[in-house]
């Protein structure tokens, strides 16, 4: 199960939607998320901070580490804000920041074709599903690179 949590940065103008994934780390490992206004200011540290297309994640690698014996063993040595990023234990709810609102009003649009004409609606949600990774892979969100 994925529970999500929104986030506001830093300087308080956006939010951001995490899930955790089967719960493993609790929204306390999330010391402060900086959106691309207010991360410029931030000093970067890589042993604690994840860069997504101008976002920050601050993770709090000691409370993480409390938690880290809930990780599969083959994870537990090589705790980091990679491992916590990209293998989903505190991660984007979607592709990034607001992804899972908007892609659900994109997808909204495309459900009305559903009940006129199934089948172009099945081949626009398959147009529209790959386009749209492309696109997102293009302005440089990190888990539009993956798989």
């Amino acid at each position: 199960m994925c529970m999500d949590h929104s986030i506001v940065c830093k300087c308080g103008r956006h939010d951001a939607s995490f899930n955790f994934k089967n719960e493993i780390m609790p929204p306390e490992a999330i010391q402060a998320v900086y959106c691309p206004q207010c991360s410029a200011a931030v000093a970067y540290d890589p042993a604690s901070m994840i860069s997504d297309n101008g976002w920050i994640i601050h993770y709090d690698m000691d409370v993480a580490g409390l938690y880290g014996s809930r990780l599969p063993s083959s994870e537990r040595g090589s705790l980091s804000p990679e491992v916590l990023f990209d293998e989903g234990y505190i991660t984007w709810r979607g592709v990034y920041p607001g992804d899972h609102l908007d892609s659900a009003r994109e997808r909204e649009e495309l459900a009305k074709l559903a009940k006129t004409d199934p089948k172009k609606y099945f081949a626009e949600m398959k147009t529209w599903a790959i386009s749209r990774m492309s696109r997102l892979k293009e302005e440089g969100w990190r888990k539009a690179h993956e798989g």
